[in-house]
């Protein structure tokens, strides 16, 4: 069984932002996909499953862009596992992308 493919339309909108700042994005998209193909869950240095059950799995990956030149963009996607798809959820940068406060969750 092959794997498919879909992005929400959250996903489309930054992707197609962030094409006009990276060039390389598509082409560095396409080779993502061919490693989340072989193993959807990833590695353990580059891959985090964030949430699982016993049929979808969401994953926080790096991707590497080469016009970031060794800097990555963060994609969250859902994996499930019987169905063989992958749909992308949010593609961003991590330096635009403010990270949560966590010392207000203390309060």
């Amino acid at each position: 069984m092959t794997m498919t493919f879909d992005e929400l339309p959250e996903f489309q909108k930054e992707r197609k932002r962030l094409a006009r700042k990276y060039r390389s994005l598509s082409e560095d998209l396409r080779e993502f996909r061919n490693v989340v193909s072989v193993g959807p869950l990833g590695n353990q240095k580059h891959f985090a499953v964030i949430a699982w059950d016993e049929n979808l799995h969401i994953v926080k990956a790096r991707l590497f862009c080469r016009y970031l030149k060794g800097s990555s963009l963060r994609v969250i996607y859902s994996y499930f596992e019987q169905e063989q798809r992958i749909e992308f959820i949010e593609i961003y940068f991590k330096g635009d992308k403010d990270n949560e406060d966590r010392q207000n969750e203390r309060l």
